[in-house]
């Protein structure tokens, strides 16, 4: 299959805000607890949880909102909420099905690298009749490393049998763009409302830019 010029054999699809209408969960999880334990969030919430971790969230929403509960129980109950997301109410992003659909009847090997829970990813994309075309899934905790390294998509590529200038990855976050792009990849940048605030990078950066997964099937 050619995509501008370039022979393609096999797609690797982040997850989140790819393949998954999910990013607004990292943005809103702090605030939903907090609605479901009759506290009102603080404008601006989001912003100040958005580079703590779980446990370190969770000491904020104790100290600042519940000191009814301990940081532990609190993020227990963050990743309840977190987990009941994926399992029960998160969509596929528009056009992403119909692409993988349109992939597998081409014969192009597909392959997904994450960053989230396996577990919560799989039911997610399972539940939205999505896993059934996906070789592998890949995260970053069972590799070993974030997508500052191309390390994901590389074990990607040996799965498949495919090498990376015949592998198109698609991202929605600039840093992982660049990544996949400097180690040789054919390269999808993902507009996603929720996700990477510089999409003039991701534009400059990727080989296509798209704003709907849809867009996409015109290309393949």
């Amino acid at each position: 299959m050619k995509l501008l010029g370039k022979e393609i054999r096999g797609v690797i699809f982040d997850i989140d805000g790819v393949l998954l209408d999910s990013m607004k969960i990292w943005t809103d999880l702090g605030a939903r607890y907090l609605i479901k334990h009759g506290k009102e969030p603080q404008p601006g919430l989001a912003e100040i949880l958005f580079s703590m971790s779980m446990e370190q969230g969770a000491q904020y929403l104790q100290e600042n909102y519940l000191q009814e509960q301990t940081p532990a129980e609190i993020a227990e109950g963050l990743k309840a909420l977190l987990k009941d997301f994926y399992f029960e109410e998160v969509q596929a992003k528009n056009g992403a099905l119909e692409l993988m659909q349109k992939l597998h009847q081409q014969g192009i090997h597909m392959s997904a690298a994450t960053s989230s829970p396996r577990a919560h990813v799989e039911a997610a994309l399972a539940r939205n009749h999505m896993l059934e075309y996906l070789d592998r899934i890949l995260t970053s905790e069972e590799v070993g490393s974030s997508k500052h390294s191309p390390e994901i998509y590389h074990q990607a590529v040996q799965l498949m049998n495919t090498r990376p200038e015949e592998t198109c990855v698609f991202e929605d976050s600039l840093y992982a763009l660049a990544t996949a792009k400097a180690a040789g990849y054919f390269t999808v940048g993902v507009f996603d409302k929720d996700g990477e605030p510089d999409q003039n990078g991701m534009k400059q950066t990727a080989d296509i830019y798209i704003k709907d997964m849809s867009e996409m099937q015109k290309k393949f």
